[in-house]
């Protein structure tokens, strides 16, 4: 009989959030693959358990060699418990490839819930929840990261991003640029920990307060773009929609057929708002 692959999602922050069933998962696996050998002792000095079975690290590193070792260790009937430093394994940290290759082998994948950053910063935002989408990290280098959320500018549903500490301001002033710096939008800092805050605000507020240095494990959450009708949207944002979908590959003539599609108005709307913008540029002192 084949084994079974077990993802153990682990606390973001306060130890105490660590579900029950983590505990008894850790003291009868075979075989515990974790992302950093080290903090996997602390977190079971925290809970007051002991791992019998063999530990591997399981990183982003090693992640595509162990995989087959693992694979094999279930295949011969191993129960594998996956955890990672924070969260659920796979999302944004390593797990998917090992899920993938338990699967194809019709390997029995089942999960421990815990804690997530992602819905943790979703449900504090204040932000619409009932549709949202997942972004992970974005691109560090500043043309990929605009050529990825020119991507999802006009994307509805709530977003929600990871980020390093240190890029944090470049991201929002990113988004402040491609999203409209009024667009509204959640800074989660230090989730569950002792110094947990949320910043809420406009984009165009939240970059200016990022530029002077944050720190810890952030986690942005980022309102969609609003559904605006025939007549909702001024002259200004439909210059806007027009320079992203360029800057993004598109030509000036597409972009403004599919920007006023999307307001429900008529191209010559667009176009005239597009002309008035750049003549009003060229006048400029």
């Amino acid at each position: 009989m084949t084994g079974t692959l077990v993802l153990a999602g682990t606390p973001i922050g306060d130890t105490a959030d660590a579900p029950p069933r983590l505990a008894r998962e850790l003291e009868s696996a075979d075989v515990v693959a974790a992302e950093d050998t080290r903090r996997l002792r602390r977190l079971t000095q925290a809970l007051g358990v002991q791992t019998t079975g063999r530990v591997v690290s399981y990183f982003e590193g090693n992640e595509a060699a162990r995989t087959p070792e693992l694979v094999e260790a279930l295949a011969g009937g191993a129960r594998v418990l996956l955890v990672t430093d924070a969260g659920m394994p796979s999302v944004s940290d390593p797990g998917y490839r090992l899920v993938a290759a338990a699967v194809e082998k019709d390997i029995k994948v089942t999960a421990v819930p815990g804690p997530s950053a992602v819905l943790t910063a979703l449900a504090l935002s204040g932000l619409p929840v009932d549709r949202f989408c997942f972004e992970g990290f974005l691109p560090r280098k500043a043309g990929e990261r605009l050529s990825r959320l020119r991507e999802v500018a006009e994307e509805r549903r709530t977003m929600v991003y990871f980020e390093a500490p240190h890029r944090l301001d470049d991201t929002l002033a990113a988004m402040a640029e491609v999203f409209g710096d009024t667009r509204r939008a959640a800074v989660c800092r230090e989730l569950t920990k002792t110094y947990e805050e949320v910043r809420r605000g406009p984009l165009g507020e939240l970059a200016a307060w990022a530029a002077e240095g944050v720190r810890g494990e952030i986690t942005v959450v980022v309102e969609g773009a609003p559904a605006k009708g025939a007549g909702e949207l001024d002259a200004g944002e439909l210059v806007r929609r027009v320079r992203v979908r360029e800057e993004a590959g598109e030509r000036r003539k597409e972009a403004i057929a599919a920007v006023a599609a999307e307001a429900g108005i008529p191209k010559r709307d667009v176009f005239d708002a597009v002309v008035a913008a750049k003549n009003a540029a060229h006048n400029a002192p």
